[in-house]
């Protein structure tokens, strides 16, 4: 099976960083139509299906399969000889950061269904805020991985 993986090696690396980007442009979108979906709804205007379309196509068809391709192709990767050094911190920071990225993606899918059972109590300024997370766990994972500190 090793030898398997190492083979596959280049391939998965390449399935994993385009999983990665297409699920981080999601974890940049979907609070920012948070953001909009409450400031329309606070200003005594109806929220619109558009926003409850985008925010649920996002989640379900973009999101959630590319975070699953992102473990599936990580973890792959994590099993192939001699690529993380278990004894250095950057493979824990880097896996650290990779659950708090999880984490997020979670608290915005239970978000989404608050605004869409109108039980929403998030404001538009702490949706903003939170757009900042997925950019903070980016960096972490980045220099961790490119360090290798």
């Amino acid at each position: 099976m090793f030898d398997l993986l190492s083979t596959l090696y280049p391939w998965t690396k390449s399935v994993h960083i385009m999983a990665v980007i297409s699920w981080m442009a999601g974890l940049f979108y979907l609070p920012r139509l948070f953001v909009y979906h409450v400031e329309r709804g606070q200003h005594g205007g109806e929220p619109g299906e558009s926003f409850e379309i985008m925010e649920v196509k996002l989640l379900r068809l973009i999101m959630n399969p590319a975070m699953i391709l992102t473990w599936i192709a990580g973890l792959m990767l994590v099993l192939t000889p001699g690529i993380v050094d278990w004894g250095s911190l950057w493979p824990w920071t880097k896996a650290g950061a990779v659950l708090g990225m999880t984490w997020f993606h979670h608290w915005l899918g239970l978000r989404r269904k608050d605004l869409l059972r109108g039980t929403n109590t998030v404001s538009a300024r702490t949706y903003r805020m939170m757009n900042e997370v997925p950019t903070a766990l980016m960096v972490v994972i980045v220099l961790s991985v490119i360090l290798k500190f």
